[in-house]
């Protein structure tokens, strides 16, 4: 058997890394490992060993962002990824560190690992006809200001037909898992990740009629930008990017291969929402240990 192990580039992940895979070797479980960037440096897929098609799952060991990584790193293979947040759990999280060993020896111990697929997006810039950049999002992509300046004016299409012009400072377009992200922060709403959706929210928006749009999962969505619009820059999951100017048209659709994603028995997406956004209500008793609340009665 082998799996994957993405590490994040931070001394409590490195140390924990370390010993999980003398855990993995000491039960004969072989280990590709992964490490992410250093602090605030890019992430390279050129520079680092690419993922046999063959192992059995990904163990991310640090938050969010390194899971999101992890996916890109991981690129088109059906390989499932599950997430070990340090501290807090994430939205990405299945579990966090203090659960680590009971998580693992309940996914190895299974027949066959439970997964669930989120979608993604296949994002193209298209200048002069050809395409200049291409990515798979996990959570969204964003066009914005790369400087204090005025408002974008972002013309928008879906399916080739004009919906309208965005007058905002930018414009998110993101997958039902990212729309816990950014788009929230932007006053979008949640999508569950079963929901076959586009999430299409502005950000700052000039005109208060300018709502968040969620559109089929099937449709195509076309973004340019007015003619005279400068120092705009489009990035992919808060990671790769690039600039882009009034030449440029940005497509998007669904990507045809998802991300998978390691679901853990009793595990609700809801739980999740519950523990991260700190919603009222009761706890409930089947979620993972790491969600669960501690009684308050005495």
């Amino acid at each position: 058997m082998k799996v994957g192990l993405f590490v994040k580039r931070e001394s409590d992940a490195l140390d924990c890394a370390q010993k999980l895979e003398k855990w993995f070797l000491d039960r004969q479980i072989e280990v590709i490992r992964q490490d992410g960037s250093k602090p605030n440096e890019q992430f390279q897929l050129k520079e680092c060993i690419r993922p046999p098609a063959d192992l059995r799952f990904v163990v991310v060991l640090g938050g969010d962002g390194t899971f999101l990584t992890a996916a890109r790193w991981v690129g088109d293979l059906s390989i499932p990824l599950l997430g070990i947040k340090f501290g807090d759990l994430g939205f990405l999280s299945a579990t966090t560190e203090d659960y680590l060993h009971t998580t693992l020896e309940t996914v190895l111990a299974m027949p066959k690992i439970e997964t669930e697929a989120r979608m993604r997006l296949y994002v193209r810039v298209v200048r002069d006809q050809k395409c200049v950049f291409e990515e798979l999002v996990l959570n969204d992509m964003v066009i914005n200001k790369s400087a204090l300046a005025r408002l974008a004016d972002i013309q928008t299409y879906v399916d080739d037909l004009y919906i309208t012009t965005y007058r905002s400072d930018g414009l998110i377009v993101a997958t039902p898992t990212g729309s816990t992200a950014y788009s929230l922060a932007a006053g979008g709403p949640i999508l569950h990740p079963r929901v076959p959706g586009i999430l299409v929210t502005p950000i700052c928006p000039f005109t208060l009629t300018n709502r968040p749009l969620i559109i089929p999962d099937s449709a195509e969505v076309k973004i340019r930008l007015y003619a005279d619009e400068e120092d705009i820059v489009l990035t992919c999951d808060g990671q790769v990017g690039m600039q882009i100017s009034s030449q440029d048209t940005i497509v998007i659709r669904k990507a045809n291969i998802p991300t998978y994603v390691v679901v853990l028995p009793g595990q609700h997406y809801f739980d999740v929402l519950k523990a991260k956004l700190r919603w009222s209500g009761n706890s409930i008793e089947q979620s993972p240990p790491s969600m669960k609340r501690k009684s308050t009665k005495k």
